[in-house]
């Protein structure tokens, strides 16, 4: 009979097996939660991507994630004005975040995971997504105007398909609300 009082270092070796089957069947049996990722920006469709991934998360017991990923400044060379861009890019950047997390929020119910970096977009997308093995689904937004689905999703869909280790679900950005609410 196991001694709570006695640590499992020192409880006989039958005991100590006992608790880590218990331990692992435990893990094993415990619902793991779907992540679904979201690229913020302030385009019209990453609105509609996500309301998608609100709504996917809602339905699954999931939870949302939000990367903002702030792009390197022209002005890095130049000591003082590089370091005030950067500054007020971070400041807008996390103001964006925040009105998108209160977003996602209201729509989930649950308050979503945040990730704010500085880099280009694409590698620190794809960096994030081989750091962090919770994420499960990245939901994109495509562009519908002239200019083509847009960079992101080109490039996610092309020749960085294959780094990818998770799904992607690619949202037309034109889809009304209710269109989104009848999908997910």
């Amino acid at each position: 009979m196991n001694d709570p009082d006695q640590p499992a270092s020192e409880l006989p070796p039958s005991d100590r097996q006992a608790d880590a089957v218990g331990a692992e069947a435990a893990a094993a049996s415990a619902p793991s939660q779907r992540i679904f990722l979201v690229i913020v920006d302030e385009s019209p469709e990453m609105g509609v991507a996500l309301r998608f991934a609100c709504r996917r998360a809602r339905h699954s017991g999931g939870r949302v994630a939000l990367l903002y990923v702030i792009e390197p400044s022209e002005f890095q060379n130049w000591l003082g004005v590089g370091k005030l861009i950067s500054d007020e890019a971070r400041q807008a950047a996390e103001q964006v975040l925040q009105r998108q997390a209160a977003r996602a929020s209201e729509l989930t119910g649950s308050v979503p995971i945040l990730y704010l970096r500085e880099g280009g977009k694409r590698d620190e997308l794809l960096g994030l997504i081989e750091e962090e093995p919770s994420i499960s689904v990245l939901v994109l937004g495509a562009n519908v105007g002239q200019g083509g689905p847009g960079p992101l999703v080109s490039a996610l869909t092309g020749k960085f398909v294959g780094r990818l280790r998770v799904p992607v679900t690619i949202v037309p950005g034109s889809l009304s609300d209710e269109d989104v609410d009848a999908l997910s």
